[in-house]
């Protein structure tokens, strides 16, 4: 397969290659697992991206999940615009900071308190700091597929037996701070009780993706999520969702409230920020009362944290995001898509695995249900390569991944899922 990418791109990003390792500022664009080169974005608008070479797509990446209201929604700019006049930064408290932290609250059914952050990354590192800190415990659990970030706590493979003290997953991280990390199976709750019994009173916290997005789309099994509030409760240590795709994607309150379990902290991104670098984590107020400079003093800051650009940017989404009909139409879009592309698999005599929870979904390019990092790991990539460059040579921009979610957005209109479903069926034509 021919890669799709025009020339000004070509030139543009090995341009960036000499100056950005990998011509990147993250891995996942640099169209590694596809072997090709990724077109250069010129600019987006709606539910489209254009590139340099003048190539219109419709947009299942919209920034890696937050962008609902797709491109350069007018009140979103409108509020960038409105705060940038007045001030980038002040290195000093806003009302912008505090109307967020308060919409935030009020839609989810957990957070009684919330610290704002850079990134999702700040916000899954400073929540494991905050539970380790409460805790006065070292050690966490965590599950192979889910990504919270590249806090050294994290990159810590699972190993090849169900329980492994992590070994480090990156150069750069220290043995002692992986051997803190214990890795099992998602959705294996047998495997987390039997992780808490091998370290009684040892584990901080239990940090889970409630629905994980990061190793293509996989739902909890029935009863997960409830077991591992039961486990946490019975250990001791605090039960962390990393809704940094989730919160507000799958409803006003975001997967807590979509499952009905809430965490003692939740960790936010993406959506919180209206398309802004934004993160933020929150929980119970006894929990975050011991964060600097109150209780403990557990020691979290950032100087550009609750920034007005991102706070303001951050309040227009999710005050949009209050509508009813925002998620309604999440839905439709998202059912639309699943419903047909199961009929084009069905059409080509395919049966590979579609998974969708609301506007998070994923096809695999295996006949295996995929409930857990193995399972996913049983889809054709080489296949799914094929498939992936002839998506976008038919103007259809999804994640150079076969494990990535599709994010629709409620700006994708009837006639880009039509155009999206016909691409669909003969991509996956050529691709076999």
């Amino acid at each position: 397969m021919v890669e799709h990418t025009g020339p000004k791109s070509l030139a543009a990003f090995a341009e960036a290659q000499q100056y950005i390792p990998g011509g990147v500022n993250s891995p996942a664009r640099a169209y590694g697992a596809v072997r090709g080169n990724p077109p250069v974005i010129s600019h987006g608008r709606g539910a489209h991206l254009f590139d340099l070479d003048g190539r219109e797509y419709i947009d299942y990446v919209c920034s890696w999940g937050p962008l609902i209201f797709g491109h350069a929604h007018p009140r979103v700019v409108e509020a960038v615009q409105e705060a940038s006049a007045l001030g980038t930064s002040f290195g000093a408290p806003t009302p912008a900071e505090t109307a967020l932290a308060k919409q935030i609250v009020q839609m989810v059914p957990s957070v009684e308190m919330v610290r704002m952050v850079n990134s999702g990354t700040e916000a899954t590192m400073s929540a494991v700091r905050v539970a380790r800190g409460y805790t006065g415990r070292d050690k966490i659990l965590k599950f192979e597929g889910c990504w919270h970030g590249h806090g050294d706590s994290f990159l810590i493979k699972a190993g090849s037996s169900a329980l492994t003290l992590g070994a480090p997953d990156s150069p750069g991280i220290p043995q002692g701070i992986a051997s803190l990390s214990i890795t099992v199976s998602y959705n294996d709750a047998g495997a987390v009780q039997e992780a808490l019994r091998q370290n009684p009173g040892q584990i901080a916290a239990i940090i889970v993706e409630p629905v994980a997005g990061n190793m293509g789309t996989v739902p909890p099994r029935a009863g997960f999520l409830e077991q591992l509030r039961q486990l946490a409760d019975q250990e001791g240590c605090v039960l962390i969702f990393d809704e940094v795709i989730t919160g507000f994607r799958l409803g006003p309150g975001g997967a807590q409230e979509y499952f009905g379990v809430l965490p003692d902290l939740t960790c936010l991104g993406k959506i919180v920020g209206g398309g802004l670098p934004v993160g933020a984590y929150g929980g119970k107020r006894e929990i975050m009362q011991q964060v600097s400079p109150l209780g403990k003093k557990i020691s979290q800051a950032g100087t550009l944290a609750g920034n007005p650009l991102a706070m303001r940017a951050g309040l227009a989404q999710l005050q949009m995001l209050g509508d009813s009909q925002v998620y309604r139409r999440l839905e439709e879009v998202s059912q639309c898509l699943e419903e047909g592309m199961a009929g084009n698999l069905r059409q080509l005599n395919l049966k590979y695995t579609l998974n969708r929870v609301g506007s998070m979904l994923c096809m695999f390019f295996t006949e295996a249900p995929v409930v857990d990092y193995p399972s996913a790991c049983t889809a054709d990539t080489g296949r799914f390569r094929r498939f992936f460059w002839e998506l976008l040579r038919r103007g259809v921009y999804v994640a150079p991944s076969q494990f990535e979610c599709l994010f629709p957005s409620a700006v994708h209109s009837d006639d880009d899922i039509e155009q999206t479903l016909r691409a669909h069926y003969e991509a996956l034509k050529a691709a076999h």
